[in-house]
Protein backbone atom coordinates (compact mmCIF):
# COMPACT_ATOMS: atom_id res chain seq x y z
CA UNK A 1 0.00 0.00 0.00
CA UNK A 2 1.51 3.64 -0.68
CA UNK A 3 -0.63 7.04 -0.32
CA UNK A 4 0.98 10.55 -0.11
CA UNK A 5 -0.91 12.91 2.49
CA UNK A 6 -0.19 16.33 3.20
CA UNK A 7 -0.92 18.30 6.18
CA UNK A 8 -2.01 21.69 5.60
CA UNK A 9 -3.01 25.09 7.19
CA UNK A 10 -1.88 28.80 7.99
CA UNK A 11 0.70 29.59 10.18
CA UNK A 12 0.49 28.86 14.00
CA UNK A 13 -2.19 25.94 13.24
CA UNK A 14 0.07 22.81 14.41
CA UNK A 15 0.56 21.09 11.58
CA UNK A 16 4.25 19.75 12.25
CA UNK A 17 2.96 18.73 15.65
CA UNK A 18 -0.09 16.96 14.70
CA UNK A 19 1.79 15.31 11.95
CA UNK A 20 4.47 14.32 14.77
CA UNK A 21 1.82 12.75 16.83
CA UNK A 22 -0.40 10.89 14.40
CA UNK A 23 2.24 9.49 12.57
CA UNK A 24 3.57 7.71 15.84
CA UNK A 25 0.68 6.33 15.79
CA UNK A 26 -0.06 5.00 12.38
CA UNK A 27 3.97 3.31 12.04
CA UNK A 28 2.51 0.96 15.05
CA UNK A 29 0.51 -0.52 11.69
CA UNK A 30 1.91 1.01 8.97
CA UNK A 31 5.18 1.74 6.70
CA UNK A 32 5.80 5.43 7.03
CA UNK A 33 7.63 8.39 5.51
CA UNK A 34 7.62 11.61 7.12
CA UNK A 35 8.67 15.07 5.43
CA UNK A 36 8.40 18.65 4.95
CA UNK A 37 8.24 21.51 2.82
CA UNK A 38 10.52 23.71 1.71
CA UNK A 39 12.92 21.15 2.55
CA UNK A 40 13.17 17.15 3.29
CA UNK A 41 16.08 16.54 1.22
CA UNK A 42 19.44 18.23 1.42
CA UNK A 43 19.13 20.12 -1.78
CA UNK A 44 15.61 21.45 -0.38
CA UNK A 45 16.83 22.52 3.01
CA UNK A 46 19.21 24.83 1.27
CA UNK A 47 16.09 26.51 -0.76
CA UNK A 48 14.23 26.57 2.81
CA UNK A 49 17.22 28.77 4.28
CA UNK A 50 16.98 31.05 1.04
CA UNK A 51 13.42 31.15 0.66
CA UNK A 52 12.40 31.65 4.60
CA UNK A 53 15.86 33.31 6.12
CA UNK A 54 16.38 35.84 3.47
CA UNK A 55 15.63 39.64 3.40
CA UNK A 56 13.29 40.70 0.78
CA UNK A 57 12.88 38.63 -2.06
CA UNK A 58 10.22 39.07 -5.16
CA UNK A 59 7.50 37.17 -5.04
CA UNK A 60 7.60 35.19 -8.37
CA UNK A 61 11.67 34.23 -7.34
CA UNK A 62 9.85 33.18 -4.47
CA UNK A 63 7.22 31.26 -6.11
CA UNK A 64 9.53 29.45 -7.65
CA UNK A 65 12.20 28.49 -5.90
CA UNK A 66 9.59 26.87 -3.54
CA UNK A 67 8.41 24.73 -7.23
CA UNK A 68 12.28 23.91 -7.39
CA UNK A 69 12.65 22.85 -4.22
CA UNK A 70 9.12 20.57 -4.76
CA UNK A 71 10.79 19.37 -7.72
CA UNK A 72 14.19 17.66 -5.63
CA UNK A 73 11.93 16.60 -2.96
CA UNK A 74 9.55 14.60 -5.01
CA UNK A 75 12.23 13.18 -6.84
CA UNK A 76 15.10 12.45 -4.26
CA UNK A 77 12.54 11.21 -1.59
CA UNK A 78 8.32 11.43 -2.12
CA UNK A 79 8.34 9.65 -5.60
CA UNK A 80 10.82 6.60 -4.31
CA UNK A 81 8.98 5.63 -0.84
CA UNK A 82 5.47 5.27 -2.88
CA UNK A 83 7.45 2.93 -5.34
CA UNK A 84 8.23 1.50 -2.26
CA UNK A 85 4.79 1.18 -1.28
CA UNK A 86 4.86 3.52 1.52
CA UNK A 87 2.49 6.02 2.80
CA UNK A 88 4.07 9.62 3.31
CA UNK A 89 2.96 12.31 5.43
CA UNK A 90 4.45 15.81 3.89
CA UNK A 91 4.15 19.20 6.44
CA UNK A 92 3.08 21.63 3.58
CA UNK A 93 2.60 20.91 -0.59
CA UNK A 94 1.46 22.42 -3.22
CA UNK A 95 -1.61 23.68 -1.50
CA UNK A 96 0.68 26.02 0.41
CA UNK A 97 2.35 27.47 -2.97
CA UNK A 98 -1.42 27.91 -3.92
CA UNK A 99 -2.31 30.00 -0.71
CA UNK A 100 0.59 32.51 -0.43
CA UNK A 101 2.08 32.54 -3.57
CA UNK A 102 -1.05 32.65 -5.58
CA UNK A 103 -3.55 34.31 -3.50
CA UNK A 104 -1.71 36.34 -0.62
CA UNK A 105 1.20 37.39 -2.85
CA UNK A 106 -1.81 38.45 -5.66
CA UNK A 107 0.26 35.94 -8.81
CA UNK A 108 -2.66 34.17 -9.19
CA UNK A 109 -3.48 30.92 -8.16
CA UNK A 110 -3.93 29.78 -11.67
CA UNK A 111 -0.41 31.10 -12.68
CA UNK A 112 1.01 29.60 -9.84
CA UNK A 113 -0.66 26.24 -10.90
CA UNK A 114 0.91 25.99 -14.28
CA UNK A 115 4.50 27.02 -12.40
CA UNK A 116 3.86 23.66 -10.36
CA UNK A 117 2.48 21.26 -12.80
CA UNK A 118 5.35 21.25 -14.22
CA UNK A 119 6.85 20.55 -11.29
CA UNK A 120 4.92 17.93 -9.46
CA UNK A 121 4.21 16.35 -13.14
CA UNK A 122 1.00 15.44 -12.27
CA UNK A 123 1.50 13.87 -8.33
CA UNK A 124 -1.21 15.55 -6.03
CA UNK A 125 -1.98 14.12 -2.87
CA UNK A 126 -4.31 11.52 -2.14
CA UNK A 127 -5.45 13.58 0.70
CA UNK A 128 -4.90 16.75 2.57
CA UNK A 129 -5.50 17.83 5.69
CA UNK A 130 -6.00 21.02 6.00
CA UNK A 131 -6.09 22.29 10.42
CA UNK A 132 -8.49 25.46 10.27
CA UNK A 133 -8.04 28.31 12.68
CA UNK A 134 -8.39 32.28 12.35
CA UNK A 135 -4.93 34.19 11.25
CA UNK A 136 -4.95 35.52 15.06
CA UNK A 137 -5.14 32.52 16.95
CA UNK A 138 -2.20 31.23 14.43
CA UNK A 139 -0.46 34.33 15.38
CA UNK A 140 -0.93 34.24 18.86
CA UNK A 141 0.40 30.37 19.15
CA UNK A 142 3.55 31.38 17.48
CA UNK A 143 3.71 34.33 20.22
CA UNK A 144 3.14 32.46 23.16
CA UNK A 145 5.17 29.61 22.23
CA UNK A 146 8.27 31.58 21.15
CA UNK A 147 8.69 30.42 18.21
CA UNK A 148 11.78 31.62 15.91
CA UNK A 149 9.80 33.25 13.28
CA UNK A 150 11.06 33.02 9.71
CA UNK A 151 10.32 35.81 6.75
CA UNK A 152 6.85 34.69 6.25
CA UNK A 153 5.89 34.50 9.90
CA UNK A 154 6.80 38.05 10.13
CA UNK A 155 4.03 39.41 7.29
CA UNK A 156 1.38 41.35 8.40
CA UNK A 157 -2.01 40.23 9.71
CA UNK A 158 -3.43 41.11 6.70
CA UNK A 159 -0.88 38.85 4.63
CA UNK A 160 -2.32 35.73 6.74
CA UNK A 161 -5.49 36.23 6.52
CA UNK A 162 -5.44 36.18 3.02
CA UNK A 163 -3.07 32.81 2.92
CA UNK A 164 -6.33 31.54 5.23
CA UNK A 165 -8.71 32.98 2.22
CA UNK A 166 -6.59 31.30 -0.59
CA UNK A 167 -6.54 27.87 1.34
CA UNK A 168 -10.12 28.05 1.65
CA UNK A 169 -10.51 28.93 -2.50
CA UNK A 170 -8.97 25.51 -3.09
CA UNK A 171 -10.51 23.71 -1.08
CA UNK A 172 -13.76 24.85 -2.41
CA UNK A 173 -12.21 23.75 -5.83
CA UNK A 174 -11.28 20.50 -5.29
CA UNK A 175 -13.38 19.64 -1.95
CA UNK A 176 -12.78 15.74 -2.81
CA UNK A 177 -9.10 15.93 -1.85
CA UNK A 178 -9.52 17.89 1.64
CA UNK A 179 -10.36 16.39 5.19
CA UNK A 180 -11.03 20.35 7.29
CA UNK A 181 -10.02 19.64 11.07
CA UNK A 182 -10.85 22.27 13.79
CA UNK A 183 -7.39 22.97 14.80
CA UNK A 184 -9.05 26.06 17.62
CA UNK A 185 -9.09 22.35 19.57
CA UNK A 186 -6.91 21.04 21.82
CA UNK A 187 -3.68 19.05 20.58
CA UNK A 188 -5.10 15.81 21.56
CA UNK A 189 -8.19 16.55 20.08
CA UNK A 190 -7.20 18.11 16.91
CA UNK A 191 -4.18 14.76 16.73
CA UNK A 192 -7.28 12.14 17.52
CA UNK A 193 -9.26 13.43 14.57
CA UNK A 194 -7.00 13.95 11.80
CA UNK A 195 -5.53 10.10 13.41
CA UNK A 196 -9.37 8.41 12.28
CA UNK A 197 -9.68 10.60 9.24
CA UNK A 198 -6.82 9.08 8.21
CA UNK A 199 -6.98 5.51 9.17
CA UNK A 200 -10.71 5.75 7.78
CA UNK A 201 -9.07 7.01 4.07
CA UNK A 202 -6.31 4.45 4.37
CA UNK A 203 -8.63 1.15 4.99
CA UNK A 204 -10.55 2.00 2.24
CA UNK A 205 -7.24 1.79 0.08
Amino acid sequence: MSAFITFEGPEGSGKTTVLQRVSDKLAQNYELVTTREPGGVPTGEEIRKVVLESGTMDMRTEAMLFAASRREHLVEKVIPALENHKIVLCDRYIDSSFAYQGYARGIGIEEVKKLNDFAINGLYPDLTIYLDITAEVGRDRILKNQRNQNRLDKEDMAFHEKVIEGYHQVIEATPERFSVVDATRSIDEVVDETYEIILNFLKKL
